[in-house]
């Protein structure tokens, strides 16, 4: 981002790290609990809670890349997300799915640069050194119009199998992964969870045939939801970890901003238009026809549908998952194979995997103390 920007952000972030959040007592007869609070609040954050924060940040610096990646060839270019110049045919192709897409990308990178960059700077402002992944920045990106083509990536975005069973979990109104673990959710694109596949135009040739690009662009879009369904969870998984209030208000600050995107992203995804891509086979279902469609899967549903929640005794609510509750299902070490899986680090070295897994290994060591 330019560095003006930046500039400002971190002097404000450090200027506003330095000042306390009390809780405020609404009755003189509930001083005693507020003082007791405020003790807690400003108690030291335990190295945990920094474990938590590192990993959110290294995973931002990814998002971030690989966003910073759609933007150049199908988002808005400008001074927040800069670099690259646009793919007509590809933005083309992207706008099917919906007209505002190069904003929603261009949004969508600004905020995972936002995120990393103020979790680094409450590292630091901490005292805490913050996550750094430029010697990673090693693989070869897009060399279609419209790229940074000399740029160097951390992510991989042309050998992708993307899980879509986020499409069937979320409208599952009888399964829950918490209390169904064993229970497999169908695919709404089985060819895309088959992979690999390329989400970008690889070079100026995948521009060529207009099914060919529009494949592309639909496994762009499903990619988008695949990944802020990841944060959507992960986010709130972890904060039931931490222990510091102001760490615990980053993350739960945080964590909805994704949700969002996937809300966001979900919907579009449901707008790709059925085909088959004739350099590869890659098919695109009508979503709205069997097996899917009918009232639970109709293709402009974007609201989790209410589902079974900590106890079947209890009443349906709709939630999001896989819940925040069982880091046996969904963890930091879970979440960093579901992106390995996904082949989004092919290429990466094996001082990267250990560096990433390092991080994964001890935010999922952390506990809540107190």
């Amino acid at each position: 981002m330019a560095k003006d920007y930046q500039a400002d952000r971190r002097d404000f972030l450090r200027t506003s790290a330095t000042a306390g959040t009390a809780f405020a007592a609404t009755t003189l007869g509930s001083r005693a609990q507020d003082v007791e609070g405020e003790a807690f609040f400003h108690r030291s954050i335990p190295k945990g809670d920094f474990d938590i924060l590192r990993l959110f940040a290294a995973l931002e610096i990814l998002e971030a890349d690989f966003w910073q990646q759609y933007n150049e060839l199908g988002g808005i270019q400008d001074k927040e997300v800069p670099g690259g110049s646009g793919n007509s045919a590809y933005t083309a192709a992207l706008e099917v799915l919906d007209g505002d897409m190069p904003q929603y990308i261009h949004d969508n990178t600004d905020d995972e640069f936002t995120h990393f960059e103020f979790i680094n700077a409450y590292l630091v402002s901490k005292s805490v050194q913050p996550v750094n992944l430029e010697g990673f920045r090693t693989l070869k990106g897009s060399q279609a119009t419209g790229a940074d083509k000399s740029k160097k990536r951390l992510t991989n975005l042309t050998q992708l199998t993307i899980d879509t069973s986020w499409w069937t979990r979320f409208r599952d109104d009888s399964h829950n992964p918490d209390l169904d673990p064993s229970f497999v959710f169908p695919q709404a694109i089985p060819d895309l969870f088959k992979g690999p596949h390329t989400a970008i135009p690889r070079d100026d040739t995948d521009t060529n045939d207009k099914t060919h690009i529009q494949a592309i662009a639909n496994t762009a879009g499903f990619h988008f939801a695949t990944i802020e369904q990841g944060g959507s969870s992960l986010y709130p998984t972890l904060a039931l970890k931490v222990t510091h209030p102001e760490v615990l208000r980053i993350l739960l600050s945080i964590g909805p901003t994704e949700t969002m995107h996937f809300q966001t992203w979900q919907d579009k995804a449901g707008n790709a238009p059925a085909l088959k891509d004739p350099t590869n086979g890659l098919t695109f279902p009508d979503l709205n026809s069997p097996p899917f469609g009918g009232e639970l899967f109709q293709s402009n549903l974007i609201m989790p549908e209410p589902c079974s929640f900590i106890s079947r005794s209890l009443p349906r609510c709709s939630i999001i998952r896989p819940v925040a509750t069982s880091a046996k299902i969904f963890g930091a070490q879970v979440a960093l194979k579901f992106l390995t899986d996904m082949g989004l680090f092919v290429g990466q070295s094996p001082a990267f995997f250990m560096f990433m897994s390092d991080l994964a290994t001890k935010a999922d060591a952390a506990r809540r103390l107190g």
